[in-house]
């Protein structure tokens, strides 16, 4: 496996790990029945992008993306902070929006700083970020 590609593969793993544990927080202080479901469901295919990623780097013996345990409790005291005062279905909608558009910009600049990588990585990538595309005009209902 290229350098590249499995750069690419530890971004995907980066990407939608945040975003599971970010959903996971915010999950405490949601009070509408559709929106945790509709999260819910998100945070099923963002652990099977996850576990797909993740097989890949393994089956390649290559590192997985380990997290920093620092910027993670980081993000999360972020959106408790958020949150802690206004937890309206539309605010914790707008909250999960800000992190999918964060999510896509991220990929963005992984595939721009990885630009020998191979296709089917790349498509991954791609698909993940059409994932979040989707998932922010799913949550504008919720504004």
């Amino acid at each position: 496996m290229r350098k590249d590609d499995a750069e690419i593969l530890r971004g995907i793993q980066k990407n939608t790990k945040t975003a599971m544990k970010a959903i996971d927080v915010i999950n405490d202080k949601i009070y509408d029945d559709d929106l945790a479901m509709q999260l819910a469901r998100q945070n099923v295919r963002y652990s099977e992008i996850y576990n797909e990623a993740t097989s890949k780097l393994l089956d390649a013996k290559e590192e997985t993306y380990h997290g920093g345990g620092l910027s993670e409790r980081m993000a999360a005291g972020q959106i408790k902070a958020n949150t802690f005062l206004n937890t309206s279905t539309s605010h914790l909608a707008e909250v999960v929006i800000g992190g999918c558009n964060r999510g896509v910009l991220e990929m963005c600049k992984v595939l721009n700083q990885n630009e020998n990588a191979r296709g089917i990585y790349v498509e991954m990538a791609n698909e993940l970020m059409d994932f979040e595309e989707h998932n922010i005009e799913r949550l504008k209902k919720y504004l």
